[in-house]
């Protein structure tokens, strides 16, 4: 933006009450079978959605405030900024050993935004305040479970390697190697920020928007892999209308499900085994390279004859 002299940074807390994903790693479904796990900012709606329309409330707030002309453009992930390094600029945190942004008081799980300006915005905090000092210490906890070693170093993190990498932003096949490591995550992960002793006490929003969606008797916290398996592309576009999980695309989800349910350790004579191998058997023989592939994996995983 020709003229911006300002950027301000907002955090959005998106935490919920519901247990990280180490704490429902061994409990069934409603049916018996297996299930997956959706990162925790997934669940409910779109975050761009959310935080951008609060961005731009306050941009027409700013309009009222400031009577002269000025430019003003929000961003959340829309725009080529770093928003965790202007929000440790800003105040709000520091860099973690993991790479995201932590707040003292409220933890990592934080969405940001920004918005750019040619206003000339005093700092809200004192120079000597900022940015905040790093309180991770001597702590490995984040880079000791990380079951990729994404987390290569302190403070670096290799993307390539990184479960939300692979089941978001990766369109075909997952790595061999790193089929098994992803173990039941089929968007995003969590560990990492599960383990910081920073997030113990993290605070709860409020906000409807970030709540597990239900659909039915289906949720998407630690949501069932055989429904997940078994979505057509229509269903896909209706469950996740409107959230961050469409990014994924529906072959990219089911192909994800398919590396969770081949990690589930599903055998024969357990509930929905056989109904699970029959929807991947159909998979198998689909047609589709990059699908047909990972539900030959979990078939074969399955020890299905």
């Amino acid at each position: 933006m020709q003229g911006a002299r300002s950027v301000i940074v907002c955090g959005l807390n998106y935490n919920t009450a519901f247990p990280p994903s180490a704490e429902t790693r061994e409990q069934p479904g409603a049916r018996g079978g297996p299930r997956g796990w959706i990162s925790r900012y997934a669940w409910g709606d779109d975050y761009h959605d959310v935080l951008g329309e609060k961005l731009e409330a306050m941009i027409q707030n700013l309009h009222s405030e400031f009577p002269e002309p000025f430019e003003a453009r929000a961003y959340v992930d829309t725009g080529p900024i770093v928003e965790r390094v202007a929000a440790k600029y800003a105040g709000l945190g520091w860099l973690a050993k993991n790479t995201c942004l932590i707040n003292e008081k409220l933890g990592s799980w934080l969405f940001l935004g920004v918005i750019v300006t040619t206003l000339d915005l005093a700092a809200s905090l004192d120079a000597a305040e900022t940015p905040a000092p790093d309180l991770c210490g001597n702590c490995s906890l984040c880079i000791d479970a990380c079951p990729t070693g994404a987390i290569v170093e302190p403070y670096v993190l290799d993307a390539r390697r990184c479960i939300s990498y692979l089941t978001i932003e990766l369109r075909g096949a997952i790595p061999l190697e790193l089929r098994e490591p992803i173990g039941r995550h089929v968007f995003g992960c969590d560990i990492c920020q599960d383990v910081c002793p920073w997030n113990r006490r993290a605070s709860v929003t409020a906000l409807p928007n970030f709540q597990p969606r239900q659909r039915e008797e289906h949720s998407l916290f630690s949501p069932e892999l055989e429904w997940l398996v078994s979505l057509s592309e229509e269903e896909f576009r209706a469950v996740f209308r409107g959230s961050p999980v469409k990014r994924t695309k529906w072959r990219g989800l089911v192909r994800n499900a398919c590396i969770a349910i081949g990690n589930s350790g599903l055998r024969k004579g357990e509930p929905r085994y056989t109904e699970i191998c029959a929807r991947l058997s159909e998979l198998a023989a689909s047609g589709d390279a990059i699908l047909g592939e990972h539900a030959q994996w979990a078939l074969a995983r399955l020890g299905f004859q």
